[in-house]
């Protein structure tokens, strides 16, 4: 039963309670049955009416399904994007009729120690989530204690990602970025991953909107809450997380700027707030009653999340006819483009966009139309008959 599953990159996160709006919940019930708690989405409850034998009890509000090796591979693989807590007594129970693999060290001792060390050295939550992630599936594939582990199963781990899952070169770095963590700074043992190699980096430009193809994106959405927050993004050049985690307190209308807390390498930093922006920020404010976050979500006490942001900015994509290979982040580098277009220097744009290293704003200048549309193609002198 292990082997039919052990290749799927699930995420389990044992005995926390966390919100519900992130997190399936496990825990066994009556009559060899798991109970599946989990906000309501209709996605997830499209995905649950897939498995057999599944049943909703509108009382308690939950849904069951059979305890049993078919029905848990499948629980596993439609949840396979999310993750999943298992509360301990289920969990033993699993163990012993072989649903899970029995390894203590696995979740109760390597991944606290490895969670508690990338909270010490300050970690952002995305990256934690990332790591653990990586290391879980790593520990899955290999079915070895950890004083075990070799190189070599580290480099046929990689491999399979590669060849058998056709996982992309960043993604493998950053399994190697997490396997390597694991090594140097949880266990301690540094030559186990000294001569790993890394994948060649691939090197894509952004896809870029152009200015008509972003307002035919905002024009095509008419819930004001949703368009705010595609105009934000855009206007403000926010990634999906900062856009998200705005609150009412950060948009300072007197300097016409946007405080931006804690974004990505936990920098914060000041961007644009257009006047457009505010005045439809004010128009959403009056209507929405806002307390607390910009966007909240479907709690009040959350802000939206960055799924549903997606989500928002799919559909959007759908109405207004954009058929470019295009996501939520696309807003973004298109607000960098277009300010590289109209002739803002690129030290400016760095510093709206939270770049580090300048040579990561640079990509917008392979992309912008600025130069490139100055300069004639060889063929235009052609005279063809």
């Amino acid at each position: 039963m292990l082997k039919e599953w052990r290749n799927i990159p699930i995420k389990f996160i044992y005995g926390r309670a966390m919100p519900l709006a992130l997190y399936i919940s496990i825990n066994k019930s009556v009559q060899d049955r798991l109970i599946i708690r989990f906000e309501y989405t209709s996605e997830r409850v499209s995905r649950i009416r897939t498995i057999s034998g599944r049943q909703w009890h509108s009382i308690e509000r939950y849904w069951t399904i059979p305890l049993d090796a078919q029905t848990v591979a499948k629980l596993f693989k439609v949840f396979e994007n999310e993750d999943l807590i298992i509360e301990k007594d289920t969990e033993r129970l699993m163990v012993e009729l072989k649903l899970l693999p029995k390894s203590d060290s696995w979740y109760k001792n390597v991944l606290k120690r490895s969670e508690e060390e990338l909270k010490l050295k300050g970690y952002s939550r995305q990256t934690l989530k990332a790591y653990l992630g990586h290391i879980q599936r790593f520990l899955i594939y290999t079915q070895k204690d950890v004083d075990d582990l070799s190189e070599e199963d580290t480099r046929k781990y990689l491999v399979s990602l590669l060849d058998e899952k056709a996982k992309s070169h960043a993604y493998a770095n950053q399994a190697i970025s997490s396997i390597k963590f694991l090594f140097y700074d949880v266990l301690k043992h540094r030559n186990k991953t000294s001569d790993l190699p890394r994948p060649k980096k691939v090197h894509k430009l952004p896809e870029v909107l152009s200015q008509k193809e972003v307002n035919a994106i905002l024009n095509s959405v008419s819930n004001m809450k949703h368009r705010v927050l595609l105009l934000v993004t855009y206007s403000a050049g926010l990634r999906v997380s900062e856009v998200v985690n705005l609150k009412i307190t950060d948009i300072d209308s007197d300097r016409m700027l946007i405080h931006i807390k804690q974004g990505k390498g936990r920098k914060d930093r000041y961007t644009l707030l257009s006047a457009l922006t505010l005045e439809m920020l004010r128009e959403y404010a009056r209507l929405y009653r806002l307390k607390d976050w910009l966007f909240p979500g479907e709690i009040e006490e959350k802000h939206l999340s960055e799924r549903s942001a997606q989500k928002v900015f799919e559909t959007a994509c759908k109405r207004a006819g954009i058929v470019k290979d295009v996501s939520v982040h696309s807003l973004r580098h298109s607000f960098a483009t277009h300010l590289l277009e109209a002739g803002t220097d690129l030290r400016y744009i760095q510093e709206l966009l939270g770049h580090s290293n300048s040579k990561t704003t640079e990509i917008y200048t392979h992309v912008s139309e600025k130069s490139i549309t100055k300069i004639q193609s060889p063929a235009d002198s052609l005279d063809l008959k």
